[in-house]
C-alpha cells in the first residue's frame, strides 16, 4: 500500500538519477575549493537556509516562504561578492583543466604543432639546486609553467630569462643576493623571472610549520596549474605543490620522478 502510493505520488526517471549525480558532483567540487577557508561557514550557512527555505515552500507557509524567497532572491548578487575568489578559482579550474585534456580545443585546432615547441624542463638542474639548497638551509621558492600563462606574475619580479642551470638556480636564492626573496619562474626551460610575488592561499588548516613559501605555493597552484618546488629555510625539507596540494619532506631522489611525471602530463 506505501509502495503504491509512493509510486503514485513519485516519478523517478532516469534523466533524474543523471540530475541529482550532476548536483552532487557540482556540491562535491565546490566544497573542495572552499574547504579550509572562511568561506566554508557561509557556504554551509546559505545551503541550511536553502534546505530551510525549501522545506517552508513545500508546507505552503506563504509569509515565511515570500520572505525567504526574496532574501535568497538578493541574495545571489550577495553570493557573487563574498565569493568572488572562489568562482574565480572554479572557472579557473574548469579552464586549466579544459585546455590541458580537450584535444579538440581551439588552441589545438589552430595551433596543431605548438604543444611539440615547448621545450622539456630541465629537471635534473633543478633536483640537484634543491638538495643543494636543502642542505645549506637555503629558502627557494620556484615555480615551473606548464598550460596557464605566468606572465601576470612574472612582470611583478625582475625578469632574467636565463638558461636553467643548479649554479644559477642557487646564486638567485643566495641570502645576499637581491633577488633571493621571492618566487622564481621557470618556463620553457628559462629562468623566466625572479623575486616574482604569488598569491597566498586562505586555506586555514594548514599546519604551523608551513611559511609564506607553502602558502604562497599553495596559492600560485590554486589559481594556475604551475608546479612548485618549495624549500624550507628554517628546516632544509623539499615540498612539491601542484593543484593546491602539497608533497612535504621529499628527498631529492624523490623529487625528481615527481617533477618528471608531472610536467609530462
Amino acid at each position: 500500500m506505501i509502495a503504491n502510493i509512493i509510486t503514485g505520488f513519485i516519478t523517478f526517471r532516469v534523466l533524474d538519477l543523471i540530475d541529482i549525480f550532476l548536483v552532487a558532483l557540482l556540491l562535491y567540487q565546490i566544497y573542495m575549493l572552499i574547504r579550509g577557508t572562511v568561506a566554508i561557514n557561509i557556504f554551509v550557512g546559505i545551503f541550511v537556509l536553502y534546505i530551510f527555505w525549501l522545506i517552508v515552500k513545500a508546507l505552503n507557509m506563504e509569509l515565511l516562504s515570500s520572505i525567504l524567497g526574496q532574501i535568497i532572491g538578493v541574495g545571489v548578487i550577495a553570493l557573487i561578492i563574498v565569493f568572488q575568489q572562489e568562482i574565480r578559482r572554479f572557472l579557473l579550474y574548469i579552464g586549466t583543466r579544459y585546455l590541458s585534456k580537450n584535444r579538440f580545443s581551439l588552441e589545438n585546432l589552430l595551433f596543431p604543432k605548438q604543444k611539440n615547441m615547448v621545450e622539456p624542463v630541465n629537471t635534473e638542474a633543478i633536483t640537484r639546486a634543491c638538495r643543494n639548497m636543502s642542505e645549506t638551509k637555503t629558502g627557494a621558492l620556484i615555480v615551473i609553467a606548464r598550460k596557464s600563462e605566468l606572465q601576470l606574475y612574472a612582470e611583478t619580479g625582475d625578469i632574467i630569462n636565463a638558461e636553467t642551470s643548479s649554479r644559477m638556480i642557487e646564486s638567485i636564492f643566495f641570502k645576499n643576493n637581491p633577488l633571493h626573496d621571492g618566487a622564481l619562474i621557470i618556463k620553457n626551460d628559462k629562468i623566466n623571472a625572479a623575486r616574482c610575488v604569488l598569491p597566498s592561499t586562505e586555506k586555514m588548516n594548514l599546519p604551523a610549520h608551513y611559511g609564506m613559501r607553502h602558502r604562497a605555493a599553495i596559492g600560485i597552484t590554486e589559481h594556475t596549474d604551475a608546479v612548485v618546488v618549495v624549500v624550507s629555510e628554517e628546516t632544509g625539507k623539499i615540498s612539491l605543490v601542484h593543484d593546491g596540494s602539497i608533497k612535504y619532506g621529499l628527498t631529492s631522489m624523490e623529487l625528481k620522478p615527481l617533477l618528471d611525471s608531472l610536467l609530462a602530463e
